[in-house]
């Protein structure tokens, strides 16, 4: 298990890119992270957390155009929306009723995505594909806000951390699209006010 300081340290790049998990600072807090296109990884995850079946994960994207890897197609309201507001700590649940990603959605066939306001995480999600990225925490514990408490969750149970110093955030602003308006679902560190 390795303590990382750099995002651009070739061994966080092969650790996920090798099916590793582990902890690292998004845009809001530390994400229990890994690929998002594995069932292994994102299972793994789940029983870390210790997190309901039922409860879909955020996964994180590079850019717009990561979603067509998982067949979601944005309506023009949507694509207009997201394209004037992200990169932010914003997540917007998505239509995405794909079988072949019911690891995933949970059933819900739809999904929640952040293109996240951290230009080095995206450019690691670059080079490695979308991340599952929920709070580094136990189901119904804190988020933690340094790597020392993420440890206490975790121990050695994870494959790395990666130190970003204490981070105090609420979690993302989470929104859905009804028809042509936007419910938010989950207020949080982005303001659509």
């Amino acid at each position: 298990m390795d303590i990382i300081t750099d995002f651009n340290d070739p061994k966080l790049q092969q650790l996920l890119m090798n099916y590793g998990v582990g902890v690292l600072p998004t845009d809001t807090q530390y994400g229990l992270v890994g690929k998002a296109l594995s069932v292994t990884v994102v299972e793994k995850i789940y029983a870390l957390k210790g997190r309901s079946a039922d409860k879909p994960l955020i996964i994180l994207i590079s850019e717009l155009s990561d979603l067509d890897t998982f067949f979601v197609t944005l309506t023009k309201n949507e694509r207009e929306f997201l394209e004037e507001n992200w990169p932010a700590q914003l997540s917007a649940i998505l239509s995405c009723n794909q079988p072949d990603l019911t690891y995933l959605h949970r059933g819900t066939n739809s999904l929640a995505f952040r293109l996240p306001d951290h230009p080095d995480l995206v450019q690691l999600i670059k080079t490695v594909g979308p991340l599952v990225a929920p709070s580094a925490n136990l189901e119904r514990e804190e988020p933690a806000s340094t790597i020392k408490q993420a440890q206490d969750y975790f121990k050695d149970q994870v494959d790395f951390y990666v130190d970003g110093g204490a981070l105090i955030s609420p979690p993302s602003t989470l929104i859905q699209f009804v028809d042509h308006s936007i419910e938010i679902i989950r207020e949080g560190a982005y303001s659509l006010r």
